[in-house]
């Protein structure tokens, strides 16, 4: 009986060792490498801007989203960055909440920073928005940019309903409480209304462009028909500053701003503690440009429900 004890005493330290050594493999180290990213070392802050622009990233339609949160804060942990001398947005983005583009240009624009903006693929509605509010923008030749405009639109019911014996029985508090819902179709006050809100955001949004791109007014909204522009297009039309690539956004920052070399500091959302855990054991709102150009970046048609 007394060398059972002894045994299982001795066990005990090469149990805990054993244990210790797990947890400084699988936790904390990983926990190091999270929190002392050797890429959080450089002189360009660049951010990705990939997917549909939303207030919150949450889900749209199964596309990737961005959140004008995130960005917001990226922009500004770059502008504290004493180290960091300037800002490249990497823009793939055919647009989305008009609210936050807003709010991601408004950063942009706050920024003492120079701010580049590289768009590869697309960059329209809000994504152009938030690229014209940049410096200096950079496009490949064949990426899609522009679609200056609003859309507000949604899939109507109301004759479905009429065929399958379904009512709607409205209850309102306000006449136009309802308006914009699926259920029954709208009338012309309703139609109007919408139309005006819509052109409201349409100016704002011409408005912005024409401040930001240093372009008459009047010019942006010829421009301002919807139409994308492939990168060429929107270089002739002032859109853009100048074609190409990576290589092109980083020679303009050595000739423009003295940078000798550049590396970058690369700013992308971190899986929280949980997850990383986790892993160790494993609507009515109005929408800039999800118009053809979203449908470049997403297999299923984009139809936003009201």
């Amino acid at each position: 009986m007394k060398k059972v004890v002894e045994t299982s005493s001795r066990a005990k330290p090469i149990l805990l060792t054993i244990a210790a050594v797990l947890i400084v493999l699988f936790i904390i180290v990983p926990l190091a490498f999270l929190f002392f990213d050797g890429s959080q070392f450089g002189n360009v802050a660049l951010i990705p801007i990939d997917g549909v622009i939303t207030g919150d990233g949450q889900s749209y339609l199964g596309s990737a989203t961005v959140s004008s949160s995130t960005i917001v804060q990226f922009i500004q942990e770059a502008e504290d960055n004493p180290s960091v001398k300037a800002i490249v947005l990497e823009i793939n983005s055919p647009g989305g909440s008009a609210v936050a583009s807003d709010e991601i240009a408004t950063s942009v624009k706050k920024s003492s920073k120079p701010v580049i903006a590289l768009i590869r693929e697309v960059g329209a509605s809000g994504g152009y928005w938030i690229a014209s509010a940049t410096d200096h923008i950079v496009a490949n030749k064949m990426s899609i940019t522009g679609s200056i405009g609003v859309v507000s639109s949604y899939l109507e019911f109301s004759e479905l309903m009429d065929e399958y014996g379904i009512t709607y029985q409205r209850m309102v508090a306000g006449k136009y409480k309802d308006i914009g819902t699926p259920l029954k179709q709208l009338d012309d006050n309703e139609r109007v209304l919408l139309q005006g809100k819509l052109d409201k955001i349409h100016t704002f949004f011409i408005q912005e462009i024409a401040a930001n791109r240093n372009l008459p007014e009047s010019k942006v909204r010829e421009l301002a028909t919807g139409e994308f522009y492939l990168g060429i297009e929107a270089l002739d039309a002032g859109l853009v500053d100048q074609l190409g690539d990576k290589d092109t956004v980083e020679q303009y920052l050595q000739e423009t701003y003295g940078l000798k070399e550049i590396s970058y500091i690369h700013y992308q959302q971190q899986s929280g503690i949980l997850q990383l855990l986790s892993g160790v054991f494993n609507d009515f709102s109005f929408h800039i440009g999800q118009g053809i150009s979203s449908l470049l970046l997403q297999k299923e048609n984009n139809i936003m429900l009201m």
